[in-house]
């Protein structure tokens, strides 16, 4: 991605400062992808979605939650996550105009990503490893966040996910299952595929 990268902005939020980076091609869309809990936006799955995207001639704006941007490993209250995130894409008006916006996330971020779509009335969501449930623990289901959701939803995951596999997405869901586990590092290039071809057909 480092030489798809135009540059790295800084916006304010409720919880301190979050950056972006920005990549940008074309016109196709604005493409907004967040990170997972401890993780960065330089997961594998992440910058192989990005790059696939960015080639396709979409922006693609990567977020870097405050917390991280402190150095935390461990997320904020989901409402603070929200709140941030929230204000990145307000920031991000000028990039969209009058685009595509899909939103999307990692774990966590994937999370924060279906909980705001409607919000901020994103024509789509894509959703990378959605942790369906803590590992071992199924009865703790978040299925209500993807059932409540309105704008339509990819879900890319892996075939051994702890946190849920594909079966276990609530019915109806648009799921796309690829070879690994919640990390989706073991394809990176079929989840690119998954999300590239999906996003193609809408």
């Amino acid at each position: 991605m480092t030489a798809l990268d135009v540059r790295t902005i800084v916006v304010e939020t409720p919880s301190g400062p979050a950056h972006v980076v920005l990549s940008r091609r074309g016109s196709s869309g604005l493409y907004v992808v967040g990170h997972g809990a401890g993780g960065g936006i330089d997961a594998v799955d992440i910058l192989a979605v990005s790059s696939a995207l960015v080639q396709a001639g979409w922006t693609v704006a990567r977020v870097v939650q405050p917390y991280r941007v402190k150095g935390h490993r461990a997320p904020e209250r989901p409402d603070r996550l929200d709140a941030a995130w929230l204000a990145v894409i307000a920031a991000l008006r000028n990039e969209r105009k009058g685009r595509k916006l899909v939103v999307s996330g990692r774990s966590s971020g994937a999370r924060v990503a279906v909980r705001t779509a409607d919000e901020v009335a994103a024509d789509a969501v894509v959703a990378l490893a959605f942790p369906l449930h803590p590992p071992g623990k199924p009865e703790k289901s978040r299925a209500e966040e993807i059932q409540a959701l309105r704008a339509p939803l990819l879900v890319v995951q892996g075939a051994r996910d702890a946190f849920g596999t594909a079966a276990q997405l609530p019915r109806g869901t648009n799921v796309i299952e690829v070879p690994g586990d919640h990390s989706l590092k073991q394809d990176p290039a079929a989840v690119a595929a998954a999300v590239t071809g999906w996003l193609a057909g809408r």
